[in-house]
């Protein structure tokens, strides 16, 4: 099974990479794509820049560093992975580059900034939810309440 994490630098998404080694060491057989979306350039960037070549360089770099925690976890812990820093919106890439690396699940982190009614997510997971072809899972942080039981 090949399974793409999506990874904005929060730690929020990285407890979805810790849910996913625990379900590893509990039996999962699968292969890892970590993936970094940076959004577009602004305006003000494209003005300030004059250099198109330096904005995407810059955003690439932003998204490398990103990516890096989780690409220390896996490491350590003796997997392989692919890892891909993306620009473009989040929520039409992830589902694209899923496909694109023939993966068979996405792996999310919940941030918890949507509205009540969306269940506290997001738009981009909402979004991801609704759109994927392939089963998405959206791991929420645990809480001291989670902790306790």
């Amino acid at each position: 099974m090949k399974i793409l994490l999506a990874i904005d630098g929060s730690t929020h998404a990285l407890q979805g990479l810790h849910w996913l080694l625990r379900s590893v060491a509990e039996g999962l057989r699968c292969e890892f794509v970590l993936l970094n979306v940076q959004t577009p350039a602004s305006l003000y960037e494209v003005v300030t820049a004059h250099d198109a070549g330096v904005i995407e360089q810059v955003r690439s770099d932003a998204g490398a560093d990103l990516l890096r925690p989780a690409e220390a976890l896996l490491e350590a812990a003796g997997f392989g992975f692919e890892s891909e820093v993306a620009g473009g919106a989040p929520e039409h890439l992830i589902i694209e580059l899923a496909e694109n690396y023939g993966c068979d699940a996405i792996v999310m982190g919940a941030r918890g900034l949507g509205s009540a009614a969306a269940g506290g997510l997001g738009s981009v997971a909402q979004s991801v939810l609704a759109h994927a072809s392939v089963p998405v899972t959206i791991v929420r942080a645990e809480t001291a309440d989670d902790e306790a039981d």
